[in-house]
């Protein structure tokens, strides 16, 4: 079993959601910081996973964010099992990206 902790960046291009992660097959990854960096004005930004086992997908955080700003959308650790997506949409494509750090357990 091996542990590798990663990053995935978030750049938009578009106000739709977009896939930032997938959780690889035998694996396990623990999400424990989503963080979101706005340079200015107002944006609502909204952070989903996508159940694969469910085939449903589930709003897990949710930000209005003013001004310049830095915040962490993953409150605790975000468990994602084999095949789950971690999506993130803003109103906006102009000065707003993130990073999501995690940690991939294989089995």
């Amino acid at each position: 079993m091996a542990n590798s902790y990663k990053n995935a960046f978030y750049d938009p291009s578009v106000t739709t959601a977009v896939t930032v992660y997938t959780t690889p097959a035998n694996t396990t990854s623990l999400i424990k910081n989503i963080q979101i960096t706005n340079e200015g004005g107002s944006k609502v930004v909204k952070v989903s996973i996508t159940d694969s086992s469910a085939s449903t997908d589930y709003q897990v955080a949710y930000a209005s964010i003013s001004g310049a700003t830095i915040c962490n959308l993953a409150k605790d650790i975000i468990v994602l099992e084999s095949g789950d997506i971690l999506k993130i949409q803003s109103s906006d494509t102009t000065g707003i990206s993130g990073i999501v750090s995690y940690l991939e357990i294989d089995f």
